[in-house]
């Protein structure tokens, strides 16, 4: 596998399968010691997470426009910026999530439960979408069609629809996004996911405490969170180096 040039997550994806089987075969009687236990795992390369910068953001959800179905990407985006949240807890969002207070109750992974707080401009695009949403769900989506009796049920509870008017799906979110960065000036690869780091990220900038960031991406332990640290003394050390005079470089280096 090194020689191919496998990565290293490969490798050890594929180690641990080879482990698994040699288990097996203990169980089984075929083998007394398991020879996979000897080898180790490879050395995974620590890469930071790819974040979008406030510009960035501003220019991606200043390219969406106000048609029923731009609302209700302004909505998604906007909320999935907003509150962090990963691609499968925004499209399982049921509308008994959103608060009066202007949180949202997740299920997140392990079905543990917290409460993301977000804010105005989410709220008012999310207003804007839940208004569409009933002629939506009335049979005027863009490509409505008749759902099966527990597809209709799970799409009156849903925050977010497809253009057929079920609920949309994490595929679905991906292709949102997809076609609305074609859309802007960016010239990014940006998943949901990066959107999540961009919340972390300008959290952490602007002073956010990293438990309570923590708290509100849902991570079990602190050390997941603390990645986004790593982001936030590169920016450290860029404003450092341009800002100090001992710390630039001669012109004529």
């Amino acid at each position: 596998m090194h020689e191919a040039q496998l990565s290293s997550v490969t490798v050890g994806r594929k180690l641990a399968a080879v482990r698994s089987f040699g288990n097996f075969l203990c169980r089984e009687g075929e083998l007394q010691i398991n020879p996979a236990r000897q080898v180790r795992n490879p050395k995974t390369e620590q890469r930071l997470p790819r974040f979008l910068t406030e510009s960035d953001v501003d220019a991606l959800l200043g390219f969406v426009d106000d048609s029923p179905v731009g609302h209700r990407d302004r909505a998604l985006l906007e909320l999935l910026y907003a509150t962090g949240l990963r691609a499968s807890e925004i499209t399982g969002l049921d509308l008994d999530a959103i608060r009066p207070d202007a949180m949202l109750r997740v299920l997140g992974k392990g079905s543990k439960e917290r409460l993301v707080p977000f804010g105005q401009r989410a709220r008012q695009a999310l207003d804007t979408w839940l208004r569409v949403r009933t002629t939506w769900l009335g049979g005027d989506a863009p490509h409505g069609r008749k759902l099966e009796a527990e597809k209709a049920a799970d799409a009156r509870a849903a925050v977010f629809l497809s253009e057929r008017g079920a609920r949309l799906s994490t595929d679905g979110l991906r292709r949102i996004l997809d076609r609305r960065l074609r859309e802007s000036p960016i010239a990014k690869r940006v998943t949901p996911h990066a959107l999540r780091h961009s919340f972390a990220t300008h959290l952490l900038n602007s002073g956010a405490d990293l438990r309570a960031i923590q708290e509100l991406l849902g991570h079990e332990s602190l050390a997941t969170t603390q990645r986004y640290t790593h982001l936030s003394t590169r920016r450290l050390q860029d404003i450092y180096r341009s800002s100090h005079p001992r710390a630039r470089r001669n012109k004529d280096e």
